[in-house]
């Protein structure tokens, strides 16, 4: 959960007002929702993509004054795409408003979906946040390219957050969109049946490698050294399951007892969230073989080493 970056790795913390326009990256302007929570930092991220034949990134909630925002920002201009990450409803919500005001073609990697089915008896706790009602006009399988007079932005499939995340490269800016994959302020939620822990490690290593310098993210500020960043990403992560590992060598445990001796700390509002992440840390763990538990894994099981 909450978990800021190292502090030798350089990003933005100057604080962005709502619906001011500012360009974090060439050919790059970020506009933030007034949605703050303990979820959302301090709102999220929209983002348009080139000048005169445009391109928006998440729209972000179904705000009016967010949208009127986004609106006047590209007033003169034409919006023909917009690109969605995924489909929690602070990233999705406003496409609706937006394409009825624009025409423009949304593309993503498709509706919403779990990362496994529902356990009997298991409810999502998550499922409110999902907009299921997200249909794009245009899937895009992984490495797509889509292209405008001045940009050019692939499509890559990071799933793991959600089943249909993605994150977007925009060749001319160096920049890689990485919603809720990857952001600077705090470690991503991997939330089971949404997110798979095994996803979302497999989809952090995919990214090693890439060109891009900066993430631009689906909330907080721009992450400019984004190899180094990636990588304290995913060893954060390694170092989540190397704690719960050494709670389990000490004995049985349970999800809410790890979730208090791991998590110090922690904003009590976040307590539920910090354990869905430890049960698809868990999930995985049993997946592999390293860890047994009772039947499926659960946020009520009991869990302890191989």
């Amino acid at each position: 959960m909450k978990q800021p970056p190292p502090d030798d790795i350089a990003f933005d913390k100057t604080p962005v007002a709502p619906g001011k326009v500012e360009t974090v990256a060439p050919g790059v302007r970020r506009l933030i929702a007034a949605n703050p929570g303990p979820f959302t930092f301090t709102g999220s991220c929209s983002y348009i993509v080139g000048s005169g034949k445009v391109a928006i990134i998440d729209p972000g909630p179904d705000d009016p004054a967010h949208i009127a925002s986004l609106l006047e920002a590209v007033r003169g201009e034409t919006v023909s795409h917009i690109f969605v990450s995924h489909t929690h409803r602070d990233h999705s919500d406003g496409v609706a408003p937006l394409k009825a005001a624009t025409g423009a073609d949304v593309m993503a990697a498709g509706p919403h979906q779990a990362a496994r089915p529902l356990h009997i008896g298991e409810i999502n706790p998550l499922d409110a946040s999902s907009d299921h009602d997200f249909r794009p006009d245009t899937e895009l399988p992984d490495g797509a390219v889509v292209t405008g007079p001045d940009w050019t932005v692939e499509a890559i499939a990071t799933p793991g957050h959600t089943a249909n995340h993605m994150v977007f490269a925009l060749k001319e800016a160096g920049a890689l969109f990485t919603a809720d994959h990857i952001m600077a302020w705090s470690t991503s939620i991997v939330a089971p049946p949404d997110g798979a822990m095994s996803d979302y490690m497999a989809s952090l290593a995919k990214l090693r490698g890439r060109p891009e310098t900066i993430y631009l993210p689906g909330h907080g500020a721009p992450a400019r050294e984004a190899p180094r960043f990636l990588e304290s990403y995913i060893r954060h992560r390694q170092g989540r399951e190397a704690s719960i590992l050494h709670r389990l060598r000490k004995g049985e445990a349970d999800i809410p007892t790890l979730v208090r001796a791991i998590y110090i700390g922690i904003d009590p509002r976040l307590m539920g969230p910090a354990g869905l992440s430890v049960l698809a840390h868990l999930e995985d763990l049993v997946t592999r073989g390293v860890v047994v538990t009772e039947g499926v894994p659960s946020v009520s099981g009991r869990y302890w080493v191989a």
